[in-house]
């Protein structure tokens, strides 16, 4: 079917405000839009682009959101829906770090978003059961997603290992002929790659040009972090921690673990942490105006990579699922994904209920341990309201997320 550009602006729009709560959430509210409550895209082809974007660096629900505008529109539609999907996010991120910058931290915003974060969970866990039925269609596929759950959640390994695992299995293990499709002809693949290059490394060709220090090492420092970011911002999340807090100086721990709590509760992906990094690491170097610029810059570096491995890689997704071992391989790993997402719900749902979550090793074994006396009874109680409101009432999602948000707002006054 035909999708008007407005249509596509307005629905991107919706996804891009209600992405809450991490990758696994973000996955979840588009697979609700794109593919459940509008014929836009075919479970197979919401897969498959998701399995094509846990192989890029970046962040892969911003990936997966610009394909999709992509694949609906053409490049303005990609170019669209991924700022539709960042934009909202970066916004409320600007004024949150302003805000902390000059007051510390924001309670009235982790109140009003509390009950979000608590609904957040049973929507990944719906998007989850549903994800999971249909991508673990047979024994080994199961078998992958149990065995990437267990590396990831038990061992620790890194996500690149996991899904070249996961990729190389189901290329092993693919059979069938080859169906007759030509590869793409996509004749403009160089100069998408020539002019995106070019955008992304121009203001920072322009600083170093003009001899500003400290921009140039913030538009080096994250265009090397967005080329390494396999697996979303909890993988980097320790990498980025070390460089800017001990190495560089930018941060200290504690702001940057707040300002990971404040990307938790802003919509958009979790890699806008490096937003607020940048902003504090300006802020602290020259005041409110060079905090702007280098928050501005941050979010260049940090996104526009990302159209330029989705624009020069997106037409070939298509041709893969015509070639078995491929097409194998791709199922697989979107089977292994299924593990990764169950990882970071957990991961999530254990932040949101517990104020305390302490990682300890056993001999190999990596354990989230959460303490028992921080639980808050105020996330579990929306959680289970929301649970029934999403499996029970069966509401919208606006709904829930709008009384959600304001019963959060009214518990934490109370407590």
């Amino acid at each position: 079917m035909t999708v008007t550009f407005p249509d596509l602006l307005r629905v991107f729009t919706r996804i891009g405000l209600l992405s809450f709560g991490g990758p696994a959430a973000q996955i979840a509210v588009m697979h609700r839009e794109l593919v459940e409550e509008r014929p836009w895209l075919t479970e197979q082809q919401f897969l498959s682009a998701l399995s094509f974007c846990m192989l890029l660096p970046g962040p892969e629900a911003m990936q997966l959101a610009t394909y999709c505008g992509w694949r609906l529109r053409g490049v303005p539609g990609g170019v669209a829906a991924g700022l539709l999907f960042v934009v909202p996010g970066a916004a409320f991120m600007l004024l949150l770090a302003t805000l902390y910058a000059m007051f510390g931290t924001v309670p009235i915003a982790q109140a009003l978003f509390l009950g979000i974060k608590a609904t957040v969970v049973i929507i990944v866990l719906q998007a989850l059961f549903k994800v999971a039925r249909k991508a673990l269609s047979d024994s080994r596929r199961r078998i992958t997603a149990v065995l990437s759950f267990v590396a990831i959640f038990l061992f620790a390994a890194p996500f690149p290992l996991i899904i070249g695992c996961a990729a190389l299995y189901g290329a092993m293990s693919g059979r069938g002929e080859a169906k007759p499709a030509p590869l793409p002809k996509h004749a403009n693949s160089m100069r998408t790659v020539a002019v995106w290059t070019a955008l992304w490394w121009a203001p920072v060709g322009a600083l170093m040009a003009t001899g500003h220090e400290f921009l140039t090492e913030i538009g080096l420092f994250f265009s090397k972090l967005a080329v390494v970011t396999f697996g979303g911002a909890y993988a980097v999340l320790a990498y980025m921690t070390q460089e800017v807090v001990q190495d560089r100086g930018w941060l200290t721990t504690p702001q940057m673990m707040d300002g990971l709590g404040l990307a938790e509760t802003t919509p958009g992906p979790l890699i806008l942490v490096t937003e607020f990094v940048g902003f504090l690491a300006g802020f602290s170097s020259g005041g409110m105006l060079l905090a702007a610029a280098a928050a501005a810059l941050t979010l260049w570096v940090t996104f526009v990579p990302c159209f330029l491995w989705i624009f020069a890689g997106a037409p070939y997704i298509e041709w893969i699922s015509t070639r078995p071992r491929l097409s194998a391989a791709l199922e697989s790993i979107t089977a292994a994904v299924v593990g990764v997402i169950l990882n970071l719900s957990l991961w999530f749902a254990a932040h949101v209920f517990f104020t305390e979550v302490t990682r300890m090793w056993l001999g190999p074994l990596r354990l989230f341990v959460p303490t028992p006396d921080t639980l808050d009874w105020r996330a579990v109680v929306l959680a289970v309201a929301a649970g029934i409101a999403v499996f029970g009432l069966r509401w919208g999602l606006l709904r829930i997320l709008a009384v959600s948000a304001l019963a959060g707002a009214v518990l934490s006054s109370l407590s």
